[in-house]
């Protein structure tokens, strides 16, 4: 129910933006009703959005017919056609837009993201998406993640606990800050705190923190951080991590792995729509 919800949503507003009283453009051409168009991928890609997409030319026209030959998490190779739609040739242009933008927008987060869970497969270690999404497309832009392999973090500042250095500061330290998060757990879903250091992290476990993010340390440190937590506590490396790095991260046994880049910097999947049949019958 939540995704549909969502769905509908981020479609409505979409719409409103790019079509808000009506398609001038789309004036200009005959309303050919039974039009057939394609969509074509041009880049190797994992496919996702494929409700948003639907959702786009239905809440504009629900005779529209879409049949796809691919699902949400499936691989797509260079010149393949992913979906036939079928309906008004006027429905199909207004809706063009919107719904490859969500297309693209998710298939690149799916793709990027399959591609770091690939460069760790063997390893015990999990990819997780961060807070730096899109605002408005949160839940479509981790829903993306999920397609292509990722774990979602927290959802937002309610369902979770993520003490961060400013907040450890305000709080007079780890253990005071930790102690106050305890004090009201049955809030969230489960409370991670951050740590830079060695030091800091001895702090943490000694506090009884169950997960720690690793926040930019060093290899060294981070296996170093592994050996002293002895599975005590979740741990999971954070900042600045890229894909050259990734496997030897992964590889020192840290339970998870943060990257904000997955959801942040999006290279969208190159797709068109192309008319099969679009003529002034």
């Amino acid at each position: 129910m939540k995704h549909n919800t969502e769905v509908i949503k981020n479609v409505k507003l979409a719409l409103s933006e790019d079509v808000l009283h009506g398609d001038l453009t789309a004036q200009l051409t005959p309303d050919i009703p039974d039009s057939e168009a394609v969509i074509i991928c041009r880049n190797h890609a994992i496919l996702c959005g494929q409700d948003w997409f639907n959702q786009c030319f239905l809440e504009l026209n629900s005779a529209i017919k879409i049949n796809w030959h691919a699902k949400d998490g499936d691989k797509i190779k260079p010149g393949a056609i992913i979906c036939n739609i079928v309906g008004s040739s006027r429905s199909i242009l207004t809706a063009e837009r919107s719904a490859l933008n969500f297309l693209q927008l998710l298939s690149g987060v799916a793709t990027k993201t399959q591609e770091y869970v690939d460069c760790i497969a063997g390893t015990k270690a999990k990819i997780l998406d961060t807070r730096k999404t899109i605002p408005g497309l949160r839940y479509a832009q981790k829903y993306a993640v999920s397609v292509g392999g990722g774990v979602n973090h927290r959802m937002g500042l309610w369902d979770a606990i993520l003490i961060k250095e400013n907040h450890i500061s305000a709080a007079g330290g780890i253990t005071p800050a930790l102690k106050k998060a305890q004090s009201f757990s049955s809030k969230a879903k489960w409370i991670q705190i951050e740590v830079e250091n060695i030091d800091q992290l001895k702090e943490a476990i000694d506090a009884g923190a169950k997960m720690i993010l690793l926040d930019n340390m060093s290899l060294s440190d981070i296996q170093q951080a592994v050996v002293l937590n002895e599975n005590r506590a979740v741990l999971e490396a954070s900042g600045g991590i890229t894909l050259p790095k990734i496997r030897a991260i992964a590889e020192t046994g840290v339970h998870r792995i943060s990257i904000g880049t997955l959801t942040k910097d999006i290279l969208s999947v190159d797709l068109s729509l192309r008319f099969l049949n679009y003529k002034n019958n």
